[in-house]
């Protein structure tokens, strides 16, 4: 049987950031339930749990809890990338843009 994921030892001053994020509220919902998650987690509570508590799927969980034990708070800023290439060159805009300009 596999080892259940846990935060590593959580230090005073990440331990203030997270309960400063959670309680004050005020900053995005996915700092948020981040941290929210990793306080639970502090807290001993167990994967399916947390994934309850913060209405989210348990993979989504032991990501979090893993990336934090990788790189610390800094698991807390989303990381999305750009989507969908461009497929207009800039060149493309300026004669869209001028064409439109034509009465």
């Amino acid at each position: 049987m596999t080892q259940p994921v846990k935060v590593r030892r959580v230090t005073d001053q990440e331990g203030q950031k997270l309960q400063r994020i959670v309680r004050r509220g005020t900053t995005s919902t996915v700092r948020y339930r981040r941290a929210m998650i990793l306080l639970a987690s502090a807290g001993g509570n167990t994967v399916p749990v947390i994934a309850r508590l913060v209405q989210a799927d348990e993979d989504t969980v032991r990501d979090v809890i893993h990336r934090f034990n990788e790189i610390a708070l800094a698991c807390l800023d989303p990381q999305w990338a750009g989507g969908r290439p461009r497929l207009l060159s800039p060149d493309d805009e300026d004669f869209v843009a001028q064409t439109a300009a034509r009465p």
